[in-house]
């Protein structure tokens, strides 16, 4: 191992996409030493995912803020290369909360890390087979509760979880999969290769009209990954005891102050439920959903894709992609 490393802090607490002043690159820390139950795992992948941006803020949620001088927080994939942990041996392969640094120090056995099979993708591993493709897993059955007949619709449609998640309705039943995405190309690729029935381009298609002509009997399950506007026009195209899924808000999660949904009265109307979840929520049932997730993928009836980007120094980059639009499915850094 190298005697020092370099890792990405958090410089400034962001307004807007991430900059220069936001982050700070530090090549000065030391290789840690295991003490007795650690382990050091070289990272090798970082999982980029938009709740990245809402840790940055200086503001409550489901994990404290990232603090100004921390390693940014971020899900990754390395090899343990130093351990003192009877739970995980060198050479392992392990996914956890690594963080954007090229080292890091874990403890082994409580749950925080996760030892890898051999020979997996790794990028798949902390895609669709991770918490990417987990989220879509339970949000599409637990909290959306996707059934025979039903007509699903996902915003973010062609980015990791979105992407997925239209999917695996499909697999549920779902009579009418319709997918919200930014490019022509994106929407081609969602009726294409992934088989959505329809796609509507927000960026250059009225929504609401388009929502009304693709599901003219209503939205019963609608799974959201962007808020804002579009959040709006499917509220107010809900079916009869509709679902509405809050999985994310990419829409909003740049802003200083976000907007909030004007059509919620619908749900009154239509006697319908919106509910947001956390997939931190079923990690205790992640095993055997990984091990369906993993035969519909070798069956070839879930199909992914990852935008793979190349450099610690480029994190800051990869993540704005989420939210200019500029990825189809996972976003992975290769460091």
């Amino acid at each position: 191992m190298t005697d020092t490393y370099r890792r990405i802090l958090l410089a400034a607490r962001p307004h807007g996409l991430v900059d220069g002043a936001t982050l700070r690159l530090d090549a000065t820390a030391a290789v840690p030493d295991p003490g007795e139950g650690q382990a050091v795992v070289r990272v090798s992948h970082l999982s980029i995912d938009p709740t990245i941006r809402t840790w940055m803020d200086d503001a409550p949620g489901y994990l404290p803020p990232i603090g100004i001088g921390e390693v940014v927080r971020s899900g990754g994939l390395g090899e343990v290369v130093a351990s003192r942990s009877d739970a995980l041996q060198v050479g392992d392969t392990v996914v956890g909360m690594l963080g954007w640094q090229e080292y890091s120090l874990v403890t082994g056995g409580d749950g925080s890390t996760t030892v890898v099979p051999p020979g997996l993708d790794p990028a798949v591993v902390l895609g669709v087979l991770g918490v990417t493709g987990m989220t879509a897993y339970f949000g599409i059955t637990d909290v959306g509760g996707v059934a025979e007949g039903d007509t699903v619709v996902v915003s973010g449609a062609a980015g990791a979880t979105g992407s997925v998640a239209g999917q695996l309705a499909r697999l549920r039943g779902a009579e009418r999969v319709v997918g919200i995405a930014g490019t022509p190309e994106k929407c081609a690729w969602l009726t294409g290769e992934l088989g959505f029935d329809d796609a509507i381009d927000y960026r250059v298609e009225d929504v609401a009209a388009r929502l009304r002509a693709t599901c003219p009997g209503g939205i019963d399950v609608f799974f959201d990954n962007v808020g804002g506007a579009i959040l709006d026009a499917c509220l107010a195209n809900l079916a009869l005891r509709a679902r509405v899924v809050l999985c994310g808000a990419i829409s909003q999660y740049n802003e200083d102050r976000p907007v909030g949904p004007r059509n919620y009265l619908n749900l009154i109307v239509t006697r319908s439920r919106m509910e947001g979840f956390l997939i931190l929520d079923y990690l205790e049932r992640f095993p055997g959903a990984q091990l369906e997730m993993a035969r519909w993928v070798a069956e070839g009836r879930i199909h992914h894709r990852e935008h793979v980007v190349e450099g610690l120094e480029r994190a800051g980059e990869a993540l704005n992609l989420l939210f200019s639009g500029g990825n189809t499915g996972k976003v992975v850094l290769a460091l």
